[in-house]
């Protein structure tokens, strides 16, 4: 499996898009506005491949100057579980260190808790509704 940074507008950019589509808006009956993907160039875009194909993605925005959010985690449905989310974690968490970043930050799916606490994340905020599901925002220091 490689990690890379994608660009925004590229192939691989139109994959992520497909794949987060399909695991996060989809199912909720909800798509993404081409104001939405294009307010994404100025994000770190991250992919999880296997060749060619996707296997998972994720992408970070600036807070500010200290703070880095994780955005649009998204693995393959039938590879859940398998290590490649945690590797993207990984990724994403170095890539951040290594540009001067102290945090982390996330509005986290209530179902995914378990998974970002296990990866050193607390929950950092009260519930709140976010893509008409239960959300929750989650911090780790770098």
């Amino acid at each position: 499996m490689a990690l890379k940074i994608i660009d925004h507008g590229s192939p691989e950019y139109q994959q992520m898009v497909k794949l987060r589509n399909d695991m996060l808006r989809k199912p909720l009956g909800l798509g993404f506005t081409d104001d939405e993907l294009e307010s994404e160039k100025d994000n770190m875009l991250i992919g999880a491949f296997e060749e060619d194909d996707m296997l998972g993605c994720c992408m970070m925005v600036e807070e500010n100057s200290k703070t880095l959010r994780l955005r649009q985690m998204a693995v393959l449905n039938d590879l859940q579980g398998k290590g490649i989310g945690r590797a993207l974690m990984t990724f994403a968490e170095n890539l951040a260190r290594d540009r001067g970043y102290k945090t982390l930050s996330m509005h986290a799916r209530k179902n995914a808790i378990g998974f970002y606490e296990k990866m050193g994340y607390k929950v950092a905020s009260d519930e709140f509704s976010e893509v008409t599901i239960p959300h929750y925002v989650m911090e780790k220091e770098l």
